[in-house]
């Protein structure tokens, strides 16, 4: 009686600390030597458990070879849904996973992970990627069958259409019955795509079928969609890809269109915020004041106040301080022992705002160039301004740029923190900006190119 009193106890306290491993392997290994794991929790992550990348040196193939491998245990309490190992402070560097009270074991290229990635442990993740590499193959036949058929209108493309449609929805319902009881069944069903059963005749039909039915078979009110990037990755294509056109005022019509899509299609007050918050981010991102203040008048300002942070606009806002359609951020300068400020200035019909330094290579080269071209633009005032770590070398090279305005700004630790370009958030140079006669950013070009381009269609 005893021995099985024991043998019970030693069973029963082997089970409240059971531990699952979720191990990784790079090959080859990153340059970095760490790796946190998130749950993901909406459209943020929560930090769960950090650790360091170990070397290991193996012989494939009579070579040698060096991985990098890294191992977390979780807890018998750990909560099934899905996590993400990152191992980059930016950029695609993670892993994401679905875990479900099992071990999870893969092997990856970390310079591309999402392709790359093979599930070795896990039956969650094997059924999962299995399905996503079977349904996308033949989805890709099906999508290129309807491209041909748009082309041709041939009925030998419309009979094959129809028989890659069939394997598409096998291949679906294959997986589907396959992933029962299982978290990955939530992400399997949700991945269908819409497809017609005929071919479409054109592409507007086409196009305008797969905007109607994008969500066609997304579960909004899902709680394992929810706790992972699923429905955050899905609301980005939406409104991100399938919205573009070359012409950017119609590409902000198209976004606004579809954001309205979105949010009329969700219900769920938290997945609702989420979307809110991530679009409005991702907005900022893109330096698209225009659209970042429709978001907040039209959807952020009329959450529920306790779902609002003034924090989280006011981050956002500044960032956008100098964005077209803004009053350009003042500052003042000294020139020839008189003193300016952008806001007061009145020497052009428009004004032209550059940004370098003499510590840029690329600035140094491109300033000169850019002085040449805007001699046949008189009614443009040009007001260049050095972001510099020592006034020397400045004060040397721009004698050579006269009739510009010169403006200087310096730091004593980093020359990024001066004022003046923190708040045009400048993230390198040579950056331009394009203001009316009322100092309102009209253009920002990305390269000196892009000015030239500007100036020469305004003539």
């Amino acid at each position: 009686m005893m021995k099985k009193l024991l043998a019970l106890l030693i069973f029963t306290t082997s089970l409240v600390n059971a531990q699952y491993t979720v191990k990784g392997t790079m090959t080859p290994p990153d340059k970095g030597d760490w790796v946190i794991l998130y749950k993901i929790e909406g459209a943020k992550q929560k930090f769960i458990l950090n650790t360091t990348i170990e070397l290991d040196t193996v012989v494939v193939g009579g070579q040698e070879q060096v991985l990098g491998k890294f191992s977390f245990k979780l807890p018998n309490t750990a909560t099934p849904g899905a996590y993400r190992a990152t191992y980059r402070n930016s950029g695609a560097g993670f892993i994401d996973f679905l875990f479900n009270k099992e071990n999870v074991e893969f092997v990856f290229n970390p310079k591309y992970p999402e392709q790359s990635v093979l599930f070795t442990s896990s039956r969650e993740n094997k059924v999962y990627r299995e399905y996503l590499q079977a349904y996308n193959a033949v989805q890709r036949k099906v999508d290129s069958l309807q491209a041909a058929y748009i082309q041709t209108g041939s009925k030998d493309i419309k009979k094959e259409y129809r028989k890659e449609y069939k394997e598409v929805e096998e291949v679906q319902e294959n997986y589907e019955k396959k992933s029962q009881g299982m978290l990955a069944n939530n992400f399997i069903r949700a991945s269908r795509r819409y497809n017609s059963y005929n071919p479409h005749d054109n592409i507007e039909d086409y196009l305008s079928a797969t905007t109607d039915n994008f969500f066609e078979y997304i579960d909004l009110k899902s709680d394992e969609l929810y706790n992972s990037s699923f429905l955050i990755d899905k609301v980005n294509d939406y409104v991100f890809y399938l919205s573009f056109a070359e012409d950017k005022g119609i590409q902000q019509k198209l976004m606004r269109k579809a954001i309205v899509n979105v949010m009329d299609k969700i219900s769920s007050k938290r997945l609702r915020k989420a979307v809110i918050e991530y679009l409005i981010t991702a907005l900022t991102d893109k330096r698209n004041g225009p659209a970042v203040d429709w978001m907040f008048s039209e959807y952020y300002d009329k959450l529920p106040s306790e779902d609002q942070n003034a924090d989280f606009k006011k981050e956002k806002l500044d960032v956008l301080l100098a964005t077209v359609g803004r009053i350009a951020p003042d500052f003042s300068w000294k020139e020839d022992d008189l003193n300016y400020k952008l806001s007061t200035l009145d020497d052009g019909d428009k004004y032209l705002l550059v940004f370098w330094s003499t510590g840029c290579p690329h600035c140094t080269k491109e300033v000169p160039e850019l002085y040449e071209f805007m001699q046949d633009h008189e009614e443009v005032s040009v007001v260049s301004f050095g972001i510099e770590s020592d006034e020397n070398k400045w004060a040397e090279f721009v004698k050579a740029l006269p009739n510009w305005h010169h403006a200087v700004g310096t730091h004593p630790e980093n020359k990024w923190e001066n004022e003046t370009v923190r708040k045009y958030n400048l993230l390198g140079t040579p950056t331009y900006f394009v203001l009316n006669k009322e100092k309102r950013i009209i253009a920002m070009p990305d390269h000196v190119e892009d000015v030239e381009k500007y100036f020469n269609q305004e003539e």
